[in-house]
């Protein structure tokens, strides 16, 4: 039928979210999108717009496909803020592990490449960080931790999920990225709880 599209739209998007996440913004370039994706140029732009455009949709579709892994993991009931650093930092270990994706975290190549993006691109990408921030905070303060400690817990953590997704596209296997991850959780018994003098 005219006008109809002979590919997978959601397919192409997903290939072209791995081209993204694995050379980042800058060296993910038209040609490289276009092998990755199985398209010409015309499909691409006719399809997604300009590379802006699918760099945004690709960190969406990325989003789609992990933020309901963090939430699960998040949701507990967890019996201290611990437990909530572990069960978080396992998602990253798990998408680490798997063979099916590239390398690292599509979220923290691209902040690496913040400069390189426009406006609405850099948006996005600070909008999706300060969202998983604010839903750890919200799980270590329902496990237990006071207003203060689930704030500066929540930075920490974060910055190791961005490590970790460091590490593993330098090589580091997955036993030193389990031991960075077991040395955060345990780390996070010893912060004060503030709130409550402690």
């Amino acid at each position: 039928m005219a006008g109809r599209k002979q590919f997978d739209v959601d397919e192409a998007l997903r290939r072209a979210m791995h081209v993204f996440w694995r050379w980042g913004y800058s060296e993910a370039s038209i040609d490289r999108l276009t092998e990755g994706t199985g398209l010409g140029r015309g499909s691409l732009y006719g399809t997604f717009g300009d590379k802006s455009a699918l760099f945004r949709k690709s960190l969406l579709r990325y989003a789609q496909a992990y933020q309901p892994l963090y939430e699960r993991a998040l949701s507990g009931p967890h019996a201290n803020p611990s437990d909530v650093v572990a069960a978080f930092l396992k998602v990253a270990l798990n998408r680490i592990a798997d063979p099916t994706v590239p390398d690292g975290c599509l979220l923290t190549v691209s902040a690496t490449q913040f400069p390189a993006l426009d406006v609405e691109g850099r948006a996005l990408v600070r909008a999706t960080i300060d969202g998983l921030r604010a839903r750890l905070e919200e799980a270590l303060s329902a496990a237990g931790a006071g207003e203060e400690s689930a704030a500066e817990l929540a930075l920490c953590t974060l910055a190791t999920n961005q490590s970790l997704a460091v590490l593993s596209r330098a090589g580091y296997s997955g036993e030193d990225l389990a031991i960075v991850a077991t040395a955060a959780a345990e780390n996070a018994k010893a912060l004060p709880n503030r709130s409550q003098g402690g």
